[in-house]
């Protein structure tokens, strides 16, 4: 299990490096917002190791069998492992090679809320902001945020492969 786990993982970890630099060198002159769209389909497609990870384990490993427990810890692991890669992916990101991105996501954030929100509104929420800007600044927490985001959708897919794979 050790073995299916660390390379499949290892594969989910590389394919969301190279679509994480594919989707910057590309989406430079995108929006915010189609850079999100860019950031969610590469964990996702990253994230399709999972179910080839468990379905390796089954046929390969395991005589065709795999329980739904089983199947969910393998899942878990190699969504861990491109977990922590983007984390630290990010991490160097935003203080090496984007040392601006947090400046420039928050003026962006800003100068839409003042469009779209009434003046009252705007300073609530421009005060909210304010006082979460140092946080988000934080790479500690950018690392958890970021990791914390591909593991949770690794979960989901984790949790949909071992209903669909399991087989005793």
């Amino acid at each position: 299990m050790k073995k299916t786990v660390l390379r499949f993982g290892i594969y989910g970890a590389i394919t969301i490096c190279l679509l994480f630099l594919l989707g910057w060198y590309i989406g430079k002159n995108l929006d915010y917002g189609g850079q999100e769209i860019i950031g969610y389909a590469s964990m996702v497609i990253s994230l399709g190791f999972v179910y080839f990870g468990i379905k390796h384990y089954r046929d390969k490993e395991n005589e065709g069998t795999i329980s739904f427990k089983k199947a969910l810890i393998i899942g878990l692991l190699i969504s861990l492992i491109t977990a922590l890669a983007f984390g630290v992916l990010d991490v160097i990101y935003i203080e090496f090679l984007n040392p601006d991105f947090t400046t420039d996501y928050y003026a962006t954030a800003v100068e839409e809320m003042r469009n779209t929100m009434s003046a009252e509104e705007f300073e609530v929420k421009l005060a909210e902001l304010e006082s979460q800007k140092e946080l988000f600044s934080n790479p500690l927490f950018s690392f958890l945020l970021m990791a914390f985001t591909v593991f949770i959708i690794g979960f989901i897919i984790s949790l949909i492969s071992s209903l669909i794979l399991q087989r005793k």
